[in-house]
């Protein structure tokens, strides 16, 4: 150094030194900042991994990866076995309509009666029983779309086919 850079030193060192101690100070004041910030990181982090075996963010995002996939697979898996019931809540005969009547106005009572028994697309049978003095007769009869394609319908049985369609789970007219 030369002379001048010296004196320059001399003549500023109380400035120079109190620059320094300002420096010193807010260095010191940010390291503990800095502690006190990681310290509360370190407390996040042990909640965060609290209970698990994992210690870092790359292994827990793996295991929660593993974990979404099987829960993927699981969900997966109920909804085929939940279309599988739909299907079948379809095809089952689960609609019913009885209609009870007297085929005779004058003679005897409701002892005939007209059930339709349907699933879900209104397809099923409808059976009939006549009831007479000298015997009965009993009738069935195939239903596709809460129709009949091949025999006529009696009034008592289109009741009892719409007394089904309407869903109650079962309704007797008499």
């Amino acid at each position: 150094m030369n002379i001048i850079q010296i004196e320059i030193i001399k003549n500023y060192a109380e400035i120079i030194i109190i620059a320094l101690m300002a420096m010193s100070f807010l260095l010191f004041f940010w390291n503990i900042m800095l502690q006190a910030s990681l310290n509360k990181f370190k407390k996040r982090n042990a909640e965060f991994f609290s209970g698990n075996k994992i210690k870092n963010v790359d292994e827990l995002i793996l295991e929660h990866s593993k974990n979404l996939k099987s829960l993927d697979k699981d969900i997966q898996e109920l909804f085929n076995i939940s279309n599988q019931i739909n299907l079948l809540s379809f095809l089952g005969l689960h609609k019913t309509g009885i209609v009870r009547f007297n085929p005779f106005k004058e003679v005897g009572g409701d002892q005939s009666f007209a059930i339709a028994l349907l699933n879900g697309k209104d397809n099923g049978i409808i059976i009939s029983s006549l009831y007479t003095r000298e015997g009965t007769r009993i009738y069935a009869k195939t239903i596709k779309n809460g129709k009949s394609e091949k025999h006529p319908l009696t009034q008592e049985e289109e009741q009892a086919i719409k007394i089904a369609m309407q869903g109650e789970p079962i309704k007797i007219i008499s």
